[in-house]
């Protein structure tokens, strides 16, 4: 099965960031992001919602004063995490767009290298691999780490691909593939319904190694169990057509 994407070129990106309690971090990634790369960068996409706190609206007026326009807050209809994206890919508006996290556990100084392979493979995803040489993890539990493992090795196999970390929210996308496929999840496992629909779309995806930490601030909105229902999406994407990914 393959999708012929009209050739690409990498002309900015739009950043996508959920926002529901962060605040230094959220303010630390911008500052980041717009240090190392602020000529390419389209747009922020700030997604808010109803447990937005008013600390991290703060914030993000703060960041739409000094900024201007490249900062836009966006008040998501879907709900969790999967609607947030969801919305924003129907928002953005830059040629590529990149999803990632606003408390630090997606790396913002690793920006500049999603965008460099943009540019040079403006047709395919990038995302950041936490399992190869330069990647890794930080205060992830033993548990997790060995779930994850497993996991990542056998959708691996299942989906043909060299691929070694599925699920990790952190890639770069050109904005035509995100807003052409349809999108099923809302919550968490939404992240790997990103990665498994294109392939099966037969889109190239190439890995850059990516570490992870976890967040020094807030909490975060995923549950250990909800890590189970990423086999529900995995395994039904598997038999789907492609009338069925796309819109």
């Amino acid at each position: 099965m393959f999708y012929n994407l009209p050739e690409q070129v990498f002309i900015s990106v739009s950043i996508i960031l959920p926002v529901v309690n962060e605040t230094q971090l959220l303010e630390k990634t911008v500052e980041i992001i717009m240090d190392d790369c602020s000529e390419d960068i389209h747009e922020f996409v700030i997604v808010i919602c109803d447990k937005t706190t008013p600390e991290s609206l703060d914030v993000c007026s703060q960041l739409k004063n000094k900024y201007g326009e490249r900062i836009k807050i966006l008040k998501q209809t879907l709900p969790f995490l999967g609607g947030a994206m969801r919305d924003a890919f129907d928002y953005v508006s830059g040629s590529h767009v990149i999803m990632m996290a606003s408390d630090m556990e997606t790396p913002p100084d690793k920006v500049k290298d999603f965008i460099s392979e943009a540019k040079k493979y403006p047709n395919v995803i990038v995302t950041g691999s936490r399992w190869i040489k330069g990647g890794g993890f930080e205060e992830y539990s033993p548990l997790k780490f060995l779930l994850n493992f497993v996991f990542q090795r056998f959708f691996s196999i299942l989906y043909r691909t060299p691929l070694t970390d599925m699920t990790y929210g952190y890639r770069i996308f050109p904005s035509q593939l995100v807003k052409s496929i349809r999108w099923e999840e809302l919550r968490h496992p939404f992240l790997f319904e990103t990665l498994v629909k294109p392939l099966r779309l037969g889109v190239k995806v190439i890995e850059i190694p990516t570490k992870w930490k976890a967040r020094d601030e807030g909490g975060s909105q995923n549950t250990f169990m909800r890590n189970f229902e990423y086999f529900r999406i995995g395994i039904k994407t598997l038999f789907y057509s492609r009338r069925q990914i796309l819109k």
